[in-house]
C-alpha cells in the first residue's frame, strides 16, 4: 500500500516533468546552453544561438518558432526572458532549474552513448575535455 503524494511532492514532480518538457526540443536547449556561458544579466542573439551548427537551418523559420512557441514557453516557466527587437534572451529567475539539468548532463558526457552524444557540438566537446569557453570560439 503507497501513501499519499503531498502536495510538496507532487509540486516537485510536476517541476521536474515541465523542466524535461523544457529540454525535449533543441532549440530550447541551444538557448539554455548559450545563457550558460554568458554572465546572469547579459542577452544572447536569437534566432542565431538557438540553432544547432550541425544541422543546415532556415533562420527565418526558426526566429518564427521562437516568437510564437518556444520562447513564450521558456518565459511562462521562468526559465528565460526575451526581447523582440532584436530578438534576444536573458536569464529569468528559474533559468538555474533547467541550466543545472544540462550542466549535469554534460558533466557526464563520456558516458553517454554515441547516439545521443553525436551532433550534440557541447556534448562532443565535453567528451574531448575541453573548456566551454573555448567551445563556443572555435
Amino acid at each position: 500500500m503507497s501513501e499519499p503524494v503531498s502536495g510538496e511532492a507532487a509540486a516537485a514532480v510536476d517541476r521536474w516533468d515541465r523542466i524535461f518538457e523544457i529540454l525535449a526540443a533543441e532549440p530550447r536547449r541551444q538557448i539554455i546552453d548559450a545563457l550558460l556561458d554568458v554572465p546572469a544579466g547579459e542577452s544572447v542573439p536569437l534566432p542565431e544561438v538557438a540553432t544547432n551548427p550541425n544541422i543546415d537551418t532556415d533562420l527565418e523559420r526558426v526566429r518564427l518558432r521562437l516568437r510564437h512557441h518556444h520562447l513564450p514557453l521558456l518565459e511562462r516557466e521562468r526559465i528565460v526572458e526575451w526581447e523582440g527587437e532584436p530578438l534576444r534572451a536573458y536569464r529569468g529567475c528559474n533559468f538555474e532549474d533547467a541550466g543545472l539539468v544540462l550542466q549535469s548532463l554534460y558533466a557526464n558526457a563520456g558516458a553517454l552513448p554515441d547516439r545521443l552524444a553525436l551532433g550534440c557540438r557541447t556534448i562532443e566537446h565535453e567528451r574531448r575535455g575541453g573548456d566551454r569557453g573555448s567551445e563556443l570560439s572555435g
